[in-house]
């Protein structure tokens, strides 16, 4: 995609994004089944009238062709299920530890967790088109997120990518409400890191473009707003879904990811088209400019006093 092209995907994911901040994506519309696609049958009356539309427009935007390329990467070489079950127990871990001491961390310790199962019985229900392509991107993309968060809880402040340094700092301060927390770190690893994963893993393979899988996700995500968020709520920040709108914030949730996901991949396409170091230069510095961006927006909007949240995590927070 070119660069203007880039740029109206990169207002328009933007645009979105301030309205589910100012909102406050408060999910209490009960979610759809994990079959539904998020068409005429969605239970959700608002989100299957305007969610298909979205995705009409997104499908205008075909994929570039590009060739094929080889993965010459260490991370889950095979393409094996076994991959996701390393990535789940290793998130597992995770999550116990942050949980025990309420760390503000575990608010997206625990999402990405239920995102990460998901994708593995999505994967294991042939779901998708190519099960070793989805394995592998799953596994590169768990890496970077175990990696950055352990350098941060090691001390390491330098050399990290802009949104996490916020996210991560946010955190540590406990200056966010749980929403925040989500926000700053589902910025950071989907539109700073995911753009490098898929360029690394390959857009394309030998049955052509992987843009249909990585689309067909979306559908998925709509289905586990409402109970992730619940149990955000349950265990960690009672407030994370107060704000009831009906079924409008998860409608806005879903035009927000179908956004920053589409950013992704015309991100990922242009990391794969620089042919010289200096061209990746300054695609690397237009996705590090842009989830910057992003978290400042979140960082400024979401934040809240932690004082009923740790509470009610002391007394919650192991709960699952």
């Amino acid at each position: 995609m070119t660069a203007p092209r880039r740029s109206f995907v990169a207002l328009l994911s933007t645009l979105m994004a301030t309205v589910l901040l100012i909102m406050g994506i408060g999910v209490a519309a009960p979610p759809a089944s994990a079959d539904d696609t998020g068409g005429s049958g969605d239970p959700d009356p608002l989100r299957g009238l305007v969610l298909p539309v979205f995705d009409g427009l997104i499908r205008l935007f075909a994929p570039l062709p590009l060739p094929a390329t080889p993965y010459t990467g260490n991370v889950c070489v095979s393409g094996a299920d076994a991959c996701i079950d390393d990535v789940v127990v290793r998130m597992e871990d995770r999550l116990d530890r942050l949980s025990t001491s309420c760390a503000h961390s575990s608010i997206f310790s625990l999402a990405y967790l239920r995102v990460t199962e998901n994708v593995r019985d999505a994967v294991r229900t042939g779901y998708f088109a190519d099960r070793a392509w989805l394995n592998r991107v799953d596994a590169v993309f768990a890496e970077l997120y175990f990696d950055v968060t352990s350098k941060w809880e090691s001390g390491q402040r330098t050399g990290l990518p802009g949104a996490w340094q916020i996210a991560l700092k946010a955190e540590d301060d406990r200056a966010m409400s749980g929403l925040g927390n989500f926000m700053l770190a589902m910025n950071a690893h989907i539109n700073r890191d995911f753009p490098h994963v898929l360029a690394a893993v390959g857009l394309t393979g030998p049955n052509g473009s992987h843009k249909a899988d990585h689309n067909r996700y979306n559908n998925r995500l709509d289905t586990l707003y409402g109970p992730v968020f619940a149990e955000e709520a349950r265990r960690f920040d009672p407030t994370f879904d107060d704000i009831d709108a009906g079924t409008v914030e998860e409608t806005a949730a879903g035009l927000i990811m179908r956004g920053w996901r589409e950013m992704v991949w015309r991100h990922a396409e242009a990391l794969t088209l620089a042919k010289t170091a200096a061209q990746r230069k300054l695609v690397e510095q237009e996705i590090e400019l842009y989830s910057v961006l992003q978290a400042k927006l979140i960082r400024s909007v979401l934040v809240a006093q932690p004082a009923q949240r740790d509470a009610w995590c002391a007394v919650h927070g192991r709960d699952n």
